[in-house]
């Protein structure tokens, strides 16, 4: 039958058509933004997974950044902490030095002088900052180190797990060797260590003692300092991860795309060719009607 109304053909050659239009603009938008969904109605289920892996990674990078700071702390702290190391060093030599019983009192005074400004440059020390937090426990001086005064980093994205890390107890160190001029060197007075070779002699196992402080103070830096390594190590693989299962969802198949471009721009040539050619036939009714 031959129908002046109604083109069946041409409605279904354009139906093809229209939809291959769409499929086509779909692709190219892929290709053009390297996405695979650009909206919610390319992957509904997909775009809502891809969110919260996008906000994880998000806080995975800032709490990247956290920990990155606060390995700088530690190393900060360890830096103040190793020229705090040639201060005492330095005072256990001066109080040696002062052991000699060929030495008269003016080269002993002369050995005090310096000892007390060593004294002075370690109290400096105790008020170091990194971006305005104390460095060190200012809770006072005695002979334990504290380990109570410590500062909770965040190692998680979701915020479960923390590493404390300790603002060191330099406190227990200027216990031993005094904290500024005229001070005392646990209990005992610098006149008295410094007026005879006996006196210097006695404070030598004191000044020990405060090396072995100093020492341990570094000893916990460095395990901390290892221990916010490991975390920012484990950061990084996950960040890694999620974005790998994020790219999986998100990102186009450039490939694959491409090819289903090449067949939806044959199939809207082929389609386009039919309309006419569907649109062509009704043109037999003229020689009917001629």
């Amino acid at each position: 039958m031959i129908s002046i109304n109604t083109n069946s053909a041409a409605s279904a050659a354009a139906y093809n058509l229209g939809n291959i239009n769409i499929s086509l603009q779909k692709s190219l938008q892929r290709l053009s933004s390297g996405s695979r969904i650009n909206s919610s109605y390319d992957d509904a289920g997909g775009l809502a997974v891809s969110m919260k892996l996008s906000a994880s990674i998000r806080r995975t990078e800032a709490t990247q950044a956290n920990v990155s700071n606060s390995l700088a702390f530690l190393e900060t702290q360890d830096g103040v902490l190793k020229s705090a190391d040639k201060v005492v060093s330095r005072m256990a030599e001066l109080v040696q030095l002062a052991t000699d019983v060929t030495k008269s009192s003016t080269d002993t005074s002369l050995y005090k002088t310096e000892y007390q400004t060593l004294q002075s440059q370690l109290s400096s020390m105790l008020q170091e900052k990194f971006n305005g937090v104390s460095l060190f426990n200012s809770g006072g001086y005695d002979n334990t180190i504290s380990t109570t005064n410590t500062l909770s980093v965040v190692t998680s994205q979701d915020g479960s797990q923390s590493v404390a890390i300790t603002q060191a107890d330099l406190g227990a160190v200027a216990y031993y060797v005094g904290t500024g001029s005229g001070s005392s060197l646990a209990g005992t007075s610098i006149d008295t260590v410094f007026g005879s070779a006996t006196g210097a002699a006695a404070a030598v196992s004191t000044i020990n003692a405060a090396i072995q402080n100093l020492a341990t103070l570094r000893a916990s830096n460095g395990s901390e300092q290892s221990r916010m390594t490991f975390a920012a190590d484990v950061l990084a693989i996950n960040k890694t991860n999620l974005e790998s299962a994020n790219s999986r969802i998100i990102d186009v198949d450039v490939a694959e795309e491409s090819s289903k471009l090449a067949r939806f721009n044959i199939l809207q040539q082929a389609g386009t060719a039919m309309l006419a050619q569907a649109n062509q036939s009704t043109q037999s009714l003229l020689r009917l009607l001629s």
